[in-house]
């Protein structure tokens, strides 16, 4: 098996990163940073985002697993104390896989030509430094609100527990194949309404957003930003991709929610 590792960077981060490369490759396995079929994550969600990102174009060959060197990551299910356990799980075990949905963004621009394509584990943020975010909303080609506000989060059922959740959007299991469009401060008033509340579309429901005021926006995708003008559409929608997890151990998302938010030393 081929394997890959993306370090945080920091003096611990990277003495776990070569602990894990001398020790799979004395177990035969090989390092390969261009075709790994297993990419371990060593650092926080930043990290595992991050390595996503780097294998995009191999989300049908590659898994990805995490370990966390900072404070709990809601994707890294390892713990440094338990780096010698998931080497010998790697070198012995197969490991299962566990799918999650994705989104994909598909941005237009006024003068038509070549669309631009993004995939988010996460999250997609829409907003601009000039005044206020002005949408007109259609889902399944029907118009559905105009929106007015700072901005618009759609966010995958993983990345619900995100900046999702600091809106005030729902937690939505992986398992469910949807995406959810959550305000950003929306106006409303006696002229302008919105539904004020988060919107969670399925799989087949496929979400437009179309500019009323030209103005250029910053559109983030899981933290990489991107300023865009003259923009026509952009298109939100679960993605045919989806992200495969290695998973050598039982680690239920209910479990994994309540040890991010909620449980303490104390209660667990």
């Amino acid at each position: 098996m081929k394997f890959a590792i993306v370090s945080k960077g920091d003096e611990r981060s990277e003495q776990i990163k070569a602990t894990i490369k001398q020790y799979l490759t004395d177990f035969q396995l090989e390092y390969n940073q261009n075709e790994p079929d297993l990419v371990i994550s060593v650092g926080g969600d930043g990290t595992f985002l991050e390595a996503f990102h780097t294998y995009l174009q191999r989300l049908n060959e590659t898994a990805f697993i995490g370990i966390h060197t900072g404070h709990l990551g809601f994707y890294a299910d390892w713990v440094p104390d338990e780096v010698e356990k998931l080497i010998i799980e790697i070198a012995k075990t197969p490991f299962q896989i566990v799918e999650y949905p994705l989104l994909e963004v598909i941005i237009r621009g006024k003068s038509g030509g070549i669309e631009d394509r993004f995939l988010a584990l996460n999250e997609a943020t829409i907003k601009t430094a000039d005044g206020s975010v002005v949408f007109d909303v259609e889902i399944k080609g029907e118009h559905f609100e105009t929106f007015r506000g700072d901005g618009l989060c759609i966010s995958t059922p993983s990345g619900s527990t995100a900046y999702n959740k600091a809106l005030g959007g729902g937690i939505i299991h992986p398992s469910i194949d949807a995406i959810q469009l959550t305000e950003m401060a929306s106006i409303n008033n006696r002229v302008f309404r919105t539904i004020g509340s988060p919107l969670i579309l399925p799989k087949h429901h496929t979400c437009l957003l179309k500019p009323v005021v030209d103005r250029s926006f910053l559109i983030a995708f899981d933290h990489f930003t991107t300023n865009y003008a003259n923009v026509k559409s952009i298109q939100c929608r679960v993605a045919e991709e989806r992200i495969r997890f290695a998973r050598f151990r039982q680690f239920p998302f209910w479990k994994r929610v309540r040890e991010s938010f909620i449980a303490d030393e104390n209660n667990r």
